[in-house]
């Protein structure tokens, strides 16, 4: 029995898994460091902690609540959200190229044989503008539908940022994104298949391109109190700082810095705001109930109840949007 568990335990502990957990330490620790270094004056190695894991943010009911529905939704992901992804990119895939197959009438791929560097290369490049541009438009459909508000205030209700923040999402609200993501990188890898036989993303190492990605982007960061910015670069790439902002309860930041790898897209539709220099913010929802979704009920109930408060409404009002009359007396 515990050696079965054992084998199950290492079949797990591939290179790429144990690379990825590395390199995620490794960036919150020297972010850690850097954003120490620049804050602190007198330095030292109890107060590095301090300033890494304060009391007051660690305490936190709502870094507790953070830690409770991130062990109960990885108990989720396995058997709902992970395949959901491959299932509907697949799909779209499959239907853009029968049909554009069809239309161009284009029965074999352009590309024969296994694809060259260059067709590897432009594949990788053209799935990270995919995936980014649906996050970026699915991110903005968010705080515009009252629906999907309800779902996404789940994330905005984050009172301290710990890193496992970013995994306070809402399941639904996971399921819609992967939904939403069939669309954009569906196409896209559809229009690949009908170029190459056997496109293949780029690996660094032996680590999938798009794991890097994550690393990159530095998710976990960009949901601490560690203000990094990447200078020059924060032109192409959301630094952590810039992300932050994005939580802030201040009304200057609502709708604003919606990307996820890259920032160009906030300047492009308008959404991008710079922050200050070591500007910081207060995080969380201006809401009267905001204090509700600091429990396991509050992350997963309470957005499905006032949910379906506004089908109901929308349901009692006329196609003219007027409100149905009354057959009470």
């Amino acid at each position: 029995m515990i050696d079965e568990l054992v084998a199950k335990v290492m079949d797990k502990l591939t290179f790429e898994n144990m690379a990825t957990a590395g390199l995620l330490f490794l960036t919150a620790f020297v972010s850690a460091l850097i954003a120490y270094w620049r804050t602190v004056e007198k330095k030292s190695f109890a107060e590095f902690f301090e300033f890494a894991l304060p009391k007051e943010v660690i305490l936190h009911a709502s870094a507790r609540a953070d830690a409770l529905f991130w062990i109960t939704k990885r108990l989720l992901m396995p058997f709902l959200l992970i395949p959901s992804g491959v299932i509907f990119v697949s799909a779209v895939a499959f239907a853009t190229n029968q049909g554009l197959g069809a239309l161009l009438n284009i029965h074999e791929p352009l590309i024969a044989g296994p694809a060259g560097p260059l067709v590897v290369i432009a594949f990788t490049i053209t799935m990270l503008l995919a995936y980014d541009l649906s996050y970026y438009l699915y991110h903005a459909a968010q705080h515009r539908f009252p629906l999907l508000w309800e779902l996404h205030k789940v994330h905005h209700s984050a009172e301290v940022m710990v890193g496992i923040t970013k995994d306070r999402v809402h399941p639904l609200d996971d399921l819609l994104n992967r939904m939403w993501d069939g669309v954009i990188p569906g196409i896209a890898f559809g229009i690949w298949t009908l170029i190459a036989l056997d496109p293949v993303e780029v690996t660094i190492f032996g680590i999938n391109v798009y794991v890097i990605r994550n690393i990159l982007m530095m998710d976990f960061v960009r949901h601490t109190h560690f203000k990094i910015s990447f200078g020059p670069l924060n032109n192409v790439v959301l630094c952590p700082h810039w992300h932050q902002l994005h939580h802030s309860v201040d009304p200057r930041h609502y709708d604003k810095n919606f990307g996820l790898l890259f920032s160009f897209w906030d300047r492009m539709f308008g959404t991008l705001v710079v922050p200050e220099p070591d500007e910081d913010f207060k995080f969380g929802l201006m809401d009267r109930d905001a204090h509700e979704y600091q429990s396991l009920f509050g992350l997963y109930i309470l957005p499905l109840k006032k949910m379906g408060l506004i089908l109901v409404r929308a349901l009692r009002r006329t196609p003219a949007g007027k409100p149905v009359e009354s057959t009470q007396p």
